[in-house]
């Protein structure tokens, strides 16, 4: 394929349809991997009218389960071998969900999608991320982190098998392994051509009426704070101008703001022997051959 190519996860709604909408735009060929098939056809159909272009493609994946991951994986380079740029946008913040959920194969839901499904993810896109001219690897990471500053990745419990399950707490620590995974990812590609940076993202509004049972209370709360937030096309904007843009090709291992300047993570993030534990225990849940 002439075309660059991008793959972006979560492409069915809110910022990943819309930013799947601007980068096709932009004359990428683009690769929506989504969990649910209908909602799935229902995005392309949708980002193929408002983009008025045609060359995108669904590909269905479960980023809770690493066998879905690698059945992505296998479908991808039936077809290609060459991926320009990967966007890990899915991730799982249920509001409504109050206690631990667990997926087919064992591991803590929240945990499996938002860290380890994109970790696993890249490792075995990562040949044809390396084919690329300039190949680009996109992390997602939330400005709520600043409310946690002393929360870490729970290297002993990390998915809530002994402590009490806190969803907040299980969101912010997967965004917060997921910037130590940018920069450790972002160093072990320093000589290649590969860049790899993340996104703070802000309030961004929601669509509520996805969460049935959620009370009036909050449902009130939730819609108020969407008169502050974002679209989700403004903040596409972003996702857009690192997957796309010319000026930051040789920039890897920064941490972008919703302006798009580059800021700093929390100080722990960045100390070596952090990341190599964070590391370590992300590849312990990683060891089967991904043939």
């Amino acid at each position: 394929m002439d075309k660059k190519i991008c793959m972006i996860t979560g492409a069915n709604s809110g910022i990943g349809k819309a930013a799947a909408t601007q980068i096709a735009q932009q004359g990428y060929h683009m690769i929506l991997a989504c969990r649910n098939p209908e909602r799935g056809k229902t995005a392309l159909r949708e980002i193929e009218e408002n983009s008025h272009s045609t060359s995108l493609e669904l590909m269905i994946v479960d980023m809770s389960r690493q066998s879905s991951i690698r059945g992505l994986s296998k479908n991808f380079f039936n077809k290609y071998d060459r991926l320009d740029t990967l966007i890990h946008n899915a991730a799982i913040f249920d509001i409504t969900q109050k206690d631990v959920v667990y997926t087919s194969e064992g591991i803590e839901t929240v945990w499996a999608t938002n860290h380890l499904g994109p970790a696993l993810l890249t490792k075995l896109l990562l040949d044809a991320i390396k084919s690329s001219e300039q190949g680009r690897i996109i992390t997602i990471a939330s400005k709520g982190l600043k409310a946690k500053p002393f929360l870490k990745v729970d290297l002993e419990d990390p998915e809530f098998r002994k402590k009490k399950f806190s969803l907040v707490d299980a969101y912010y620590q997967s965004k917060r392994a997921q910037v130590m995974y940018t920069y450790w990812l972002a160093e072990e590609l320093k000589d290649t051509n590969i860049t790899v940076n993340c996104i703070q993202v802000p309030a961004v509004q929601v669509d509520i009426s996805k969460y049935l049972n959620l009370p009036s209370i909050m449902r009130f709360l939730y819609s108020l704070k969407s008169k502050f937030a974002l679209s989700p096309e403004e903040m596409a904007g972003t996702y857009t101008y690192l997957a796309t843009s010319d000026e930051i090709r040789s920039v890897t291992g920064k941490y972008f703001d919703e302006k798009r300047r580059i800021v700093k993570s929390n100080k722990y993030t960045y100390q070596t022997e952090n990341i190599e534990k964070v590391m370590n225990l992300t590849m312990s849940y990683l060891k089967q051959d991904s043939g």
